[in-house]
């Protein structure tokens, strides 16, 4: 599998990401072919050689044309992304980045998520920022992306909202959010910010927080905005091909039981709870006090999606509370390949063992659209693709 590693040696931010990935070899004439996508004017984009103390690396600016920036909230930003022709997965990285960002400010200012006005973050250079990141990550290949603790800063800032402190108060609910580590400040770097909201929300959004066995191919040094003397101002990354393991991952099983609600409202519920990131839903039949048929509602979550997820079950349904485990989740590697078959391009999830594909399963969306336009039945495409692609993926024991 081919992994990003994020070395933050002097902090991170959205310019300093880019920065790194060209200097990884993202060539900048695909990236912003690829940001063009974007329905978004008046930006300029701006690659520096440059060195921070002894690390020489790619400075990326970007400037914005004169007059203010609209003041936008999640949806405007969701609408941008996914109106545009960026491929899928940049949408979704993207949008999962500016969706987490969106929660850290609801946390910070004690208000809905729908209505966060992201001021800083919402400007071009912010969506010019992460959108790039996630582009630059889909160009170079990466399926998975880790990154070292990230550093703490101090001092204070100045913000839309006045001085703050560093780590900023968003920042912080960003690290809470993903349960994040931060390393403690230097005490050779100054008194600064040095990990900004819109870089911590890339990583803590796309990175699993250890340092993996990879066998490195390229590596690239994004240099900061700040010229702090022996401090280097600047983020590594190391691009390579990693062993495949089973991951073990902490989640969350959120069970709840309901005997007195319209069953009709459970479909409604699967859906909302599945864009909310639940990584499954399920329903199972239970037979509660005196004889009343019911449902046990169950969905299994990521952490940092635990409390978004219990909220959506109190709003939307009749239960009066929910009971949390936290159990741990061994995960199969896998990868996505998108392939030519005789019906049509297909998606087909592979699960790998020891790097090699033992068993594969086509993708229903795609499945679903070619029997809508052939008038085949789902079941034969989903049997002429599966032959298809296993006799590509799948090596005969």
């Amino acid at each position: 599998m081919k992994a990003a590693y994020f070395h933050c040696i002097g902090g991170v931010s959205g310019d300093m990401v880019l920065g790194a990935l060209v200097d990884a070899g993202l060539p900048i004439d695909s990236l912003l072919h690829e940001l063009s996508k974007l329905p978004l004017q008046g930006y300029r984009i701006t690659v520096t050689p440059d060195t921070r103390a002894a690390i020489s690396g790619a400075r990326v600016t970007v400037t914005i044309g004169p007059g203010p920036q609209p003041h936008r909230n999640l949806a405007d930003i969701l609408s941008l992304i996914n109106e545009s022709s960026l491929p899928t997965p940049v949408k979704r990285n993207s949008s999962d980045i500016f969706t987490r960002l969106a929660q850290s400010e609801s946390r910070v200012h004690k208000v809905p998520t729908d209505q966060v006005h992201f001021h800083e973050v919402g400007a071009v250079d912010a969506i010019v920022d992460i959108v790039g990141a996630a582009c630059g990550l889909h160009l170079l290949g990466v399926e998975g992306v880790y990154s070292s603790p990230i550093p703490a800063g101090s001092g204070t800032v100045r913000s839309e909202h006045g001085r703050l402190p560093v780590p900023a108060p968003a920042t912080l609910e960003l690290m809470s959010l993903a349960h994040a580590p931060f390393a403690p400040p230097s005490p050779h770097a100054p008194a600064t910010e040095l990990s900004t909201p819109t870089g911590v929300a890339i990583l803590t959004s796309l990175a699993e927080f250890s340092q993996p066995e990879i066998r490195i191919e390229s590596v690239g040094y994004g240099i900061g905005q700040k010229d702090m003397g022996e401090y280097p101002n600047a983020l590594g990354l190391w691009i390579g091909e990693v062993q495949p393991f089973l991951r073990t991952r902490p989640l969350a099983v959120i069970d709840t039981n309901i005997d007195d609600m319209n069953p009709e409202i459970y479909p409604y519920l699967v859906d909302r709870l599945l864009q909310l990131g639940a990584r499954d839903v399920w329903l199972t039949p239970i037979q509660m006090k005196k004889g009343r048929p019911a449902h046990m509602l169950s969905v299994l979550a990521n952490l940092e999606e635990q409390q978004a997820i219990i909220g959506e079950i109190l709003k939307e349904t009749s239960t009066l509370g929910v009971r949390i485990s936290h159990v741990m989740r061994q995960e199969a590697e896998r990868r996505v390949e998108k392939i030519e078959t005789s019906l049509g391009p297909v998606r087909v999830k592979l699960k790998l063992q020891d790097g090699a594909p033992v068993s594969l399963a086509p993708e229903y969306e795609d499945c679903a659209a070619i029997a809508s336009s052939t008038g085949l039945p789902i079941k034969d495409v989903y049997n002429v693709v599966t032959q298809e692609a296993s006799r590509r993926f799948i090596t005969p024991s």
